[in-house]
């Protein structure tokens, strides 16, 4: 195995060209890692902030179902006071069996009904089950891919794991952005622009803050 000279040990240029390694290794790893996560931010960035104009055709589907006598019975059974619970396990095998969607969360209970609300990216969604008949209402509602897109940037209903990436992708381009810095310090004295660009880049947002934001 090769083994990595520490930085005490270099003088002069030698530090500075292992410094140089490290941060082109990390700018490029974080920027390998991020490259996919920053093409759908971007896009999306773009796409929200002309949410307005980009027109929206929601597909709504309505199903109705029969619950089985023997699942109602285990429904009648709770308690007819309002609360927030999870739908029965076979109750909800069923649903998500008769309906093909995703049940999760808790329920909210009434005398009169069982309502789950299943919102998800780019739409939403929801099913009631009467507790006296039995009837079960689904309805679904598609805004599209763009909508599904725009949540995924918000994290709007998408769920830990999608969570844990955008957590994990952050922290790439924050590696990504201060490696990016540190590299321009070591380049800037043979590139007498670099601060005055970079000094441009953080004062046209803020002349636009300050001036046409109020």
């Amino acid at each position: 195995m090769h083994s990595v000279t520490p930085p005490k040990a270099l003088t002069g240029k030698s530090r500075k060209a292992f410094w140089m390694k490290q941060l082109h290794t990390w700018h490029w790893m974080s920027s390998a890692i991020s490259l996919v996560g920053l093409l759908l931010f971007t896009i999306t960035g773009i796409t929200l902030n002309h949410a307005a104009e980009i027109e929206a055709k929601p597909v709504i589907e309505e199903r109705t179902a029969q619950l089985p006598a023997d699942l109602l019975a285990g429904l009648a059974s709770k308690d007819g006071e309002a609360e927030r619970a999870p739908l029965p396990a076979p109750v909800a095998a069923w649903v998500a069996d008769t309906f093909a969607v995703k049940v999760r969360g808790e329920a909210e209970w009434s005398a009169d009904e069982a309502y789950l609300a299943l919102p998800r990216p780019g739409g939403d969604g929801w099913v009631a089950i009467d507790r006296a008949t039995g009837e079960v209402t689904a309805e679904s509602t598609d805004r599209g891919w763009i909508s599904y897109l725009n949540d995924l940037h918000k994290g709007r209903n998408s769920g830990t794991a999608w969570k844990w990436f955008i957590d994990i992708f952050a922290g790439a381009c924050l590696v990504f952005a201060f490696t990016g810095l540190f590299l321009l310090q070591l380049h800037a004295a043979k590139r007498p622009s670099t601060w005055p660009i970079v000094g441009v880049g953080l004062l046209i947002p803020v002349l636009i803050a300050l001036i046409f934001i109020h």
